[in-house]
Parts: structure tokens; sequence; C-alpha cells
């Protein structure tokens, strides 16, 4: 019997020896400098959520939040440290429920064992 794969070839994968932080975050250098702006674009505020540590193994600058219906760009902020990022919709109570990734805790220098109150915009 012949499966087929139908993988992305390029996408990043989370090795299986991961066991730290350091381990899990495989994004590039080139990636979290895109994600880190000293001069945000416009954006529209579209809340205050509660948020905690994401999916680790799931790759990637992104924010699981209720406080949007559909994939989009945007930014989140979080005390002086602001973080571009992608948006994604998940069920939930808008003030809570949210999920970081690894990669945008890491940027944020959020405590990844707490939950983190966050100001989010769309792009």
């Amino acid at each position: 019997m012949q499966v087929d794969d139908t993988s992305n070839a390029d996408a990043q994968t989370v090795p299986k020896t991961a066991r730290t932080a350091e381990a899990f975050d495989i994004t590039t250098p080139a990636e979290r400098a895109a994600a880190v702006q000293k001069s945000p674009q416009a954006s529209t505020f579209l809340g205050e959520t509660i948020a905690s540590l994401g999916n680790p193994a799931d790759t990637g600058i992104w924010l699981l939040t209720p406080l949007v219906g559909t994939v989009q760009s945007g930014r989140v902020q979080y005390g002086d440290s602001s973080v571009v990022l992608e948006l994604r919709p998940i069920r939930g109570e808008p003030t809570g429920a949210s999920q970081l990734s690894l990669s945008a805790m890491r940027l944020l220098q959020a405590p990844l064992t707490e939950l983190v109150r966050v100001n989010v915009f769309a792009s």
C-alpha cells in the first residue's frame, strides 16, 4: 500500500529531541527581526485579553484569540514590547482564552509559565 505524502516539505518542524524553550523555538533570526518592529504600522485596537502559552510544537509567531473571526495580520503589546504576528480565531471569551506561540512569548519577553495580559491590534 502506498501513502501519498501531502505534507509541506518546506514546513519547519520541531526536532523530536526538543526539551527546552530554545530548542522548540525554531523561528529564524530574520523572522524574529521582522516581528519586532521599532515603529509599528498603523493598526486598530481590538481589545485586551489574557493569554497563556500555546502548543510549543505549533511553530511560528501567532496568537489564538476570540478577538478575531478570521486569520489576519496583527500586533500584540505586552508592557513595552510589541510583536507583529498572525492573529488566529479561537472560540471563547474575548477577555481570556487566548494562546500565544512560544516564539511570540519569547519575543515579548513574557514569562512562559504565567498568564499574561496583552493588548491586541489588527493591521
